[in-house]
């Protein structure tokens, strides 16, 4: 039989009562679902260095593998505690961009590598309320 939560705290003690947990973050103006120990690729943040720790502060759902908790919009940072640690700043593969104009013999190729962050996510912590 399925036990259906009266309150907020009583959810969040049946999800932290599970094996595994999820998050689903906005970060870099997308969403992702995110576990622990995930490794992230977004595009390039320019004021983070390698070791940086960042904390997630847009979480908009936490869930496990039999209860979800959705914020409205977003879960409070009280309540749930997510931290990604940067790995590396990298680049992505050669991209080819090639221009023509018919009948001029205008003809043009760009190269280029998109640039990268890699982060780390950490555990989802999520605090006991203190009533």
């Amino acid at each position: 039989p399925a036990v259906i939560p009266d309150s907020t705290t009583s959810a969040l003690e049946l999800i932290r009562s599970q094996p595994s947990q999820y998050v689903v973050a906005s970060f870099a103006g997308k969403k992702y679902i995110l576990t622990p120990r995930d490794l992230l690729t977004v595009p390039r943040l320019r004021d983070v260095k390698v070791g940086d720790v960042l904390q997630l502060d847009e979480i908009h759902e936490l869930g496990s593998r039999e209860y979800t908790l959705r914020g409205n919009p977003v879960i409070p940072p009280s309540r749930v505690q997510v931290e990604a640690t940067v790995v590396e700043h990298t680049k992505g593969t050669m991209e080819y961009i090639f221009k023509k104009k018919r009948r001029k013999g205008y003809q043009k190729t760009i190269q280029h590598k998109q640039p990268y962050t890699r982060l780390r996510i950490g555990d989802i912590e999520i605090p006991i309320a203190q009533s």
